[in-house]
């Protein structure tokens, strides 16, 4: 019996090419897909679904991991995929403590995927080891330390820094310092340029649940 996957992907070409790598597999099964991560729930209360591929960022904003953590409460048993292209550096670690079984960056290899579909629905856990290497200004997204990046991401509010400060639970000097640190290694001249650069790489993407 093959197993039913449900297809979460509001990118048109992205959606039809999970369909693609879906159907040329006899184990596996396409249902249906939706571009909207909060209709996801609703499909699995009234259809039998054993995998999904899950985007996320998503139509309208919904955010897929939201829509992955009411999913693995309400079903446990079905398996997620969580798939992007964004180099978010948080995500990987969200995606663990909800539960995700498993998470792909969007590479268009076709068996790397379905080999990912099938060693999870074995029972596997396949996640990268890091986020892929994205360049900005003089660095890298590797260059950053994780507090760093987590100021980085606040800083994409337009707050204040005693706003992210109170936040991040640290003082507004180690929020200014932080700053400083991004801005020498990246070399960008104000925090505007790093902000831009930093939200239109996807390196650091601040949603709702967050």
């Amino acid at each position: 019996m093959a197993y039913n996957v449900l297809i979460v992907e509001d990118q048109k070409i992205a959606r039809e090419l999970f369909e693609i790598y879906v159907g040329s597999s006899e184990r596996f099964s396409h249902l249906i897909s939706i571009p909207n991560a909060s209709a996801a729930l609703s499909v699995c209360k009234n259809s039998r679904v054993d995998l999904i591929l899950m985007d996320v960022m998503t139509e309208l904003g919904s955010s897929g991991l939201a829509a992955a953590e009411e999913i693995k409460r309400a079903f446990p048993g079905i398996r997620i995929v969580v798939v992007t292209s964004m180099p978010e550096y948080s995500w990987i670690s969200r995606a663990k403590r909800i539960g995700v079984d498993s998470f792909w960056y969007k590479d268009g290899q076709k068996d790397g995927l379905l080999d990912v579909m099938e060693r999870t629905m074995a029972g596997e856990h396949i996640y990268p080891d890091e986020t892929p290497l994205i360049r900005i200004g003089n660095a890298t997204n590797h260059e950053f330390t994780e507090r760093e990046l987590d100021v980085l991401k606040e800083l994409t509010t337009g707050d204040t820094n005693a706003e992210i400060a109170e936040r991040l639970c640290i003082s507004v000097a180690t929020v200014k310092s932080h700053i400083q640190h991004l801005m020498e290694k990246t070399g960008f001249k104000t925090r505007t340029e790093l902000v831009a650069e930093a939200r239109g790489l996807g390196v650091v993407i601040k949603d709702a649940k967050q």
